[in-house]
């Protein structure tokens, strides 16, 4: 977990990457922040961002209450280098390894170009991500009290 200036405890960030931003991170961090609320920073980005969300992954969010037709892809900073955590969804190469922080890849199919039940499918193995990844956070942040 990130400290201050002063060394006291921030809340944990979290960054998702994937190559466009358009559908698999999009949805995991809109699932994080729904989740998690403020408890955690969310962050996601892109290696090379498209234009715009993934519109079948915007109509399979609202299927479940999250509304993501604000969002837009966004290309990586140094700032996301500063996240305690970092998933990678099908970035391969395509997306920087940042030293220091906790790595996970997540293999999942890409939603461009899917059909809206293989999108759902998609963002249901998302959802049981999320939630586990929240779950191994909040048993971290139960041991450092």
């Amino acid at each position: 977990m990130s400290t201050d200036a002063n060394g006291l405890a921030l809340r944990p960030s979290v960054l998702f990457m994937c190559v466009h931003n358009a559908g698999r991170s999009q949805m995991a961090a809109a699932f994080l922040r729904h989740l998690a609320g403020e408890s955690i920073e969310v962050r996601s980005a892109g290696s090379t961002p498209a234009d715009q969300i993934n519109p079948v992954a915007v109509q399979a969010m609202a299927e479940v209450g999250i509304d993501i037709t604000g969002h837009q892809p966004r290309v990586l900073t140094d700032t996301d280098a500063h996240s305690d955590i970092v998933v990678s969804m099908g970035c391969g190469d395509a997306c920087p390894y940042y030293p220091g922080t906790r790595h996970e890849t997540w293999e999942l199919d890409d939603p461009a170009g899917q059909d809206i039940d293989t999108v759902r499918r998609i963002r249901d193995d998302i959802r049981e991500r999320v939630q586990q990844l929240l779950r191994e956070i909040d048993l971290a942040q139960d041991s450092l009290t």
